[in-house]
C-alpha cells in the first residue's frame, strides 16, 4: 500500500499533500495518549519520564541545561521539576560551580520509579510493535531514524514559514 492509498477516512483532503506527515502525526498522538495512560498509573505525565531517564542516565543536571535539552522554556521546566520534587523523585540544589544556577538530581526514592518506568516502556513497546516480526521492527526503526534525520538535516526556511 502506498501513502496515497491510505483510506480517506484516515486522511482528510487537506492532508493529501502530506500523507506520511499526517500518518506520523496520528501515530505520535495515539502513542502519546497510550503512554499517558500508562504513566498515570505511577503518577507521571508524558515527558516527565524522559526527564527522569536523563537524570538516571547522566546524574545531576543544571535546570537551564535540561530546559535547553528538552526544548522548553525555563518556566515550564521549573513547573515540571517542582512537580517531580513534590512527588519526592528529584531535589534541587545550588550548582557548586555557579551559585545562581540550580542543579536537579534524582533522589533515592526515584529508583523505585525507574523500575516502574522501565516496565511501562516495555509494555508500550510491546503494544506498539504488536505482531511485527523482529525484521519488521528493525526496518520500522530504520525508517523512523531516516525520517528523523531528514527533518533534522535542514534548518527551517524562514521565507517558507506559515504566516499567522
Amino acid at each position: 500500500m502506498s501513502a496515497e492509498d491510505v483510506p480517506i477516512e484516515r486522511r482528510p483532503d487537506a492532508a493529501a499533500g502530506g500523507p506520511i506527515s499526517h500518518a506520523i502525526f496520528r501515530l505520535a498522538r495515539t502513542h502519546r495518549m497510550l503512554a499517558g495512560q500508562l504513566l498515570r498509573q505511577v503518577g507521571l505525565h508524558p515527558g516527565q519520564e524522559l526527564l527522569m531517564m536523563r537524570l538516571w542516565e547522566s546524574g545531576p543536571q543544571r535546570q537551564t541545561d535540561l530546559a535547553d535539552e528538552f526544548d522548553t522554556d525555563s518556566a515550564s521546566m521549573t513547573r515540571t521539576v517542582q512537580r517531580l520534587e513534590r512527588a519526592g523523585y528529584v531535589r534541587r540544589v545550588p550548582d557548586p560551580d555557579d551559585r545562581r544556577a540550580t542543579r536537579v538530581e534524582p533522589t533515592p526514592a526515584s529508583l523505585v520509579l525507574r523500575k516502574q518506568v522501565e516496565r511501562i516502556w516495555k509494555d508500550l513497546e510491546r503494544r506498539t510493535v504488536g505482531e511485527m516480526t523482529p525484521d519488521e521492527q528493525r526496518e520500522a526503526l530504520r525508517v523512523v531514524h531516516q525520517l528523523e534525520d531528514n527533518l533534522t538535516a535542514h534548518e527551517p526556511d524562514p521565507e517558507r514559514s506559515v504566516s499567522r
